[in-house]
């Protein structure tokens, strides 16, 4: 199975609201662009400091987080950020990782985006029922 990469790009949402609000011109949004990970492993979003500090995102609260090899982590939760892979965007909070390591996508971010991982042909794209918009299931 390969690994999947895909090109990102961050946002800092309480600037895109600041902006929205004329309280910052656009150009004051904090931005990063970037290539992550796809961990279907993963749960959540996970960002390297230095790029949470770069968007100037703020620490939310604190979470463990359990790895495959069964050890535990306490670490901060920042957000708001606004993540767009392709042309699906959404805002969600992210775990915060040591500096420099790689930005990792879970499941939250492709659910909420529809998107399928392949890994045997490494790419990420929409489900075929959905290829513009995500379908959402409400049940």
């Amino acid at each position: 199975m390969g690994e999947i990469r895909v090109q990102v790009e961050l946002e800092n949402f309480g600037d895109r609201y600041l902006y929205m609000d004329n309280r910052i011109p656009e150009s004051g949004i904090r931005k990063y662009k970037t290539t992550a990970i796809v961990d279907t492993g993963a749960v959540m979003l996970m960002l390297p400091r230095d790029i949470v500090e770069e968007l100037n995102l703020k620490t939310l609260r604190k979470a463990i987080v359990y790895y495959a090899d069964e050890r535990r982590d306490e670490l901060d939760v920042a957000g708001t950020v606004t993540i767009k892979i392709g042309k699906r965007f959404m805002n969600t909070d992210c775990l915060v990782g040591p500096p420099a390591s790689e930005p990792l996508i879970g499941q939250i971010i492709l659910e909420e985006l529809d998107l399928i991982a392949d890994c045997q042909r490494q790419t990420l794209g929409p489900r075929p029922e959905s290829p513009i918009y995500p379908l959402l299931m409400m049940k």
